[in-house]
């Protein structure tokens, strides 16, 4: 079934995390994304554990920026990660590797 709210996405993180594919991995991912549904909300992981919290980190390891139909397209598999990012509609700032291994972590 096709995500279509932002928050849904959030709800879908906390669901389908995958302690196993975070073991080892250390840090602080802010998500900037705007629009109407749009919303800061940031993500600490911490060797196989993670926590979500609403609002903006002090000093994230990367931070993604996109639109809320963006962020729903990705989720969705409508939109292809490295077109939006190419194409300036996902901006990753600091430790690309890192959200690299976002869709592993939360199985999206």
């Amino acid at each position: 079934m096709a995500l279509t709210e932002v928050r849904q996405i959030i709800e879908k993180f906390n669901r389908d995390f995958d302690p196993e594919a975070a073991k080892g991995v250390k840090g602080v991912i802010q998500y900037h994304i705007s629009g109407d549904d749009g919303g800061d909300w940031n993500i600490t992981i911490n060797d196989g554990t993670f926590k979500i919290e609403e609002g903006i980190h002090d000093s994230p390891n990367v931070t993604l920026k996109m639109t809320g139909k963006t962020w729903l397209g990705l989720v969705n598999k409508t939109v292809n990660p490295m077109v939006a990012f190419t194409t300036g509609r996902l901006r990753v700032t600091g430790d690309r590797a890192l959200a690299q291994r976002v869709p592993a972590i939360f199985r999206v």
